[in-house]
């Protein structure tokens, strides 16, 4: 029943993306952190990280805090390439921090935990955050890039009381399914009701109008993971019968045993795809192929499904066809090959991340195992 999750997390997201709950966000990471040197790119990447608990978006997040990111970023004298980069790359988090969209998809596709798999997803987010932040800092020395300038603490207080409706989203969210005391289709009906009262209730920037933008949206997005999702079913069921998941694997096997090479294979596939290919179409037809043969090496479940959308997080911001580029950029009025410019090094860093969940399997696992979620 993980399908029914998925048009329930949606709408939470679109709910969560109206109005101005963005701005009480980003107001409250810019109080926190931005007193270090290149304090509004930490902002950012704060930002980010705590708008994807909500959205589960790589697109919403890059879309709807975007562009206030840039735009202050620009207006305290940041390179342009360099805002959209650091933006485009850290956005791409909502796909696996919780709640993420494609691991529930992926635990459709394999039979994973949707719990295990949140909770897998927020110790690389966590990390990845802050190898970011290390490199910002090293980058923002470099170019003497400022501070910002502490908000006075009523002004701070009045951020925080206005964001902490929307800030509570992904707590009832995430305990709900970490406590056992709801599955991720029921906490995902109750942060969608919880974020539409808030929106309508408390902020009072949802009317009836705006709502049925909200239900439209949600009913493409749904529609196109729907079809995805059939589609995949499709697949898999025809690459079990067909045994191509085995076949595949004896082939593999025929030349490595090691589990160390096959992973590193499955990065180097999943990466170059990504770099052409939607990030959708990788996980409708790659999840199938590779899954049971990763099976056959050993590899745990959410270890493997983390990989694989950790992999899918680097193709939306690896160019040449990278989404969270083009949104930026175009957000922005940035020209594109600024952008592309400034994003290899966050890129670096990315792959520094996926290698240590890649050949540290406890940094993955750690958490599900803490909270006995493994099977």
């Amino acid at each position: 029943m993980h399908i029914i999750a998925v048009p329930l997390f949606i709408f939470a997201a679109n709910v969560m993306n109206a109005g101005k709950i963005t701005e009480y966000v980003f107001g409250v990471c810019k109080g926190l952190v931005g007193r270090f040197a290149g304090g509004l790119a930490h902002v950012n990447v704060l930002a980010s990280l705590v708008f994807s608990g909500m959205t589960g978006s790589a697109v919403a997040d890059a879309s709807g805090l975007g562009k206030m990111e840039i735009d202050a970023m620009r207006a305290e004298g940041y390179d342009d390439g360099f805002s959209c980069a650091i933006t485009a790359a850290f956005a791409t988090i909502g796909l696996i921090f919780p709640p993420s969209i494609p691991a529930v998809i992926y635990a459709m596709l394999t039979g994973a935990s949707v719990g295990a798999l949140f909770m897998a997803g927020m110790m690389p987010g966590i990390i990845l955050a802050l190898a970011l932040c290390i490199y910002i800092a090293f980058i923002s020395k470099k170019r003497n890039y400022p501070k910002s300038a502490p908000p006075a603490l009523g002004a701070y207080l009045r951020y925080v009381f206005k964001a902490i409706w929307a800030l509570l989203t992904p707590v009832i969210l995430l305990l709900g399914i970490y406590t056992g005391v709801m599955t991720p289709t029921e906490a995902g009906a109750i942060a969608g009701f919880y974020s539409l009262i808030v929106a309508f209730l408390v902020y009072r920037i949802l009317d009836w109008k705006g709502l049925k933008q909200v239900l439209m949206d949600t009913v493409k997005g749904t529609g196109n993971v729907s079809i995805m999702i059939g589609a995949a079913s499709a697949i898999s069921f025809i690459f079990a019968k067909e045994q191509i998941g085995v076949r595949l694997g004896d082939w593999i096997r025929s030349f490595t045993d090691s589990k160390i090479v096959f992973l590193l294979m499955v990065n180097v596939i999943i990466l170059v795809l990504g770099m052409f290919v939607d990030t959708s179409v990788i996980q409708l037809v790659m999840i199938p192929i590779l899954w049971p043969v990763a099976e056959q090496f050993g590899v745990n479940i959410i270890h493997f499904g983390l990989i694989i959308i950790f992999n899918m997080m680097l193709g939306l911001s690896t160019p040449p066809f990278g989404m969270c580029l083009f949104i930026t950029s175009g957000i922005s009025g940035t020209p594109l090959k600024n952008v592309i410019k400034e994003i290899w090094a966050p890129i670096v860093v990315m792959l520094i991340v996926l290698l240590i969940i890649t050949f540290i399997p406890e940094s993955v696992l750690f958490l599900p195992k803490m909270f006995n979620m493994m099977a």
